[in-house]
């Protein structure tokens, strides 16, 4: 009884009427970039994180259980983030969020990463609006690790006046 039930719920059952063909329901199918970073993820992940260059962006979403780590390496010299991890525990769509801006972030500038948005990352990887806010964690991570990072040089010594731009939007 139960099995003819379930055919019938799920349309498997007897001959199909072209009413009913339109009943049924399509899977949600995700977008080839998300699959693509889904299946093959860049730059997973992690770096030493009491070195004084890396800073790290450790941020969840409790509604839905994702947690992402998100680190970036600093050259000291030139204020550019020159390498760039992830590891994050997730869906896809959080999974590919963290890869997309992992790779958004090398070779720019502190200053130029806070401008990412997560709508940027979402249009990017055409999320659905029920997977928002994988993207949305994913740009929460990049501010985390800048002001992990900018809080390493606050503590060992260096001038909160003489602060770089990023510093000041980050403890903002």
């Amino acid at each position: 009884m139960l099995r003819l039930t379930s055919k019938k719920l799920l349309g498997l059952g007897g001959a199909r009427s072209p009413a009913s063909a339109s009943k049924l329901i399509l899977p949600r199918l995700y977008h080839e970039r998300v699959v693509d970073h889904y299946n093959n993820p860049r730059n997973v992940g992690s770096f030493d994180k009491n070195d004084p260059a890396v800073g790290t962006g450790l941020v969840g979403a409790p509604a839905c259980g994702d947690v992402m780590k998100l680190q970036i390496r600093i050259d000291e010299e030139t204020g550019k983030i020159n390498d760039a991890c992830f590891k994050t525990f997730g869906c896809g769509s959080a999974i590919a969020s963290s890869s997309v801006a992992t790779e958004w972030v090398k070779g720019k500038q502190m200053e130029e990463v806070l401008d990412i948005k997560n709508t940027e990352i979402a249009k990017h990887l055409s999320l659905p609006p029920v997977k928002l806010h994988c993207s949305m964690l994913a740009e929460d991570a990049i501010k985390a690790a800048v002001k992990d990072y900018n809080s390493k040089h606050a503590k060992s010594g260096a001038n909160t006046e003489a602060a770089t731009p990023a510093e000041k939007v980050a403890n903002a």
